[in-house]
């Protein structure tokens, strides 16, 4: 299973929030380029970076941050947030994105994600299922399109995705433990590789992910508040 920690930008700096809520916001560092670089030292192979700027504004921001951690590290790094057009893509995967993540987009234009999906691969592009009590939310999470999360995979997987992220907004950020069940029901009704993400609050999350059979575990606010050490993950696959 990928061990994925995320690195969240707000301002160009590394930030959590709680449930999405950009009210919430915690700035863990000022320079992603020193955290992403503590996660290869330490053996981190994968990473997750959302341009929470962009998710706002509709189109990549932080692309410069991007550029600076994938020129400076190995790291492959999936990338998402405000990827709204032609250009955003390909501004994503020029600064260095070995993934890109396409959430709203997903909802509001499917038309678009499909054409991408057959111009890069499904390899390449990650569908970004973000919910709250089962429904699709996007705009940074702001709006609730009244999408059920697991018919929304099952169509798209119908469509060609393999990979998909799904994240319990109202677990993110919160240490409470992941939605379990969810992924489980989402495994059972379509065959993805599937990222979980949102709630992860310690070790024996991770583990409860890869039984299951998550592809990936994103972690944030446990690697932050040192509820979960580097060490301890890679453990999990060693």
């Amino acid at each position: 299973m990928r061990i994925i920690p995320a690195i969240d930008i707000i301002d160009g700096k590394c930030v959590r929030l709680s449930k999405g809520d950009y009210s919430t916001k915690k700035i863990y560092h000022e320079d992603p380029l020193e955290v992403a670089r503590a996660f290869e030292e330490n053996g981190i192979q994968y990473l997750h970076l959302v341009d929470l700027d962009g998710a706002k504004a509709k189109n990549i921001v932080n692309h410069k941050v991007l550029e600076k951690i994938t020129s400076n590290t190995s790291l492959k790094v999936d990338f998402g947030g405000g990827i709204k057009s032609k250009n955003d893509v390909r501004l994503a995967f020029a600064s260095g994105a070995s993934q890109i993540t396409l959430g709203s987009i997903a909802v509001n234009n499917p038309e678009f994600c499909l054409s991408v999906l057959e111009e890069y691969g499904p390899e390449k592009v990650i569908l970004g299922a973000d919910c709250m009590n089962r429904k699709i939310r996007t705009s940074g999470w702001l709006e609730n399109s009244g999408l059920d999360v697991v018919d929304f995979i099952a169509e798209y997987r119908k469509k060609g995705i393999l990979n998909v992220i799904c994240t319990d907004i109202s677990k993110d950020g919160m240490l409470v433990g992941p939605s379990t069940e969810l992924y489980q029901e989402i495994l059972a009704s379509a065959e993805v590789n599937l990222i979980a993400s949102g709630g992860i609050s310690g070790i024996n999350d991770v583990k409860k992910m890869k039984e299951i059979g998550c592809f990936g575990t994103i972690i944030g606010k446990a690697i932050y508040e040192n509820r979960i050490s580097l060490d301890e993950l890679l453990m999990i696959n060693g």
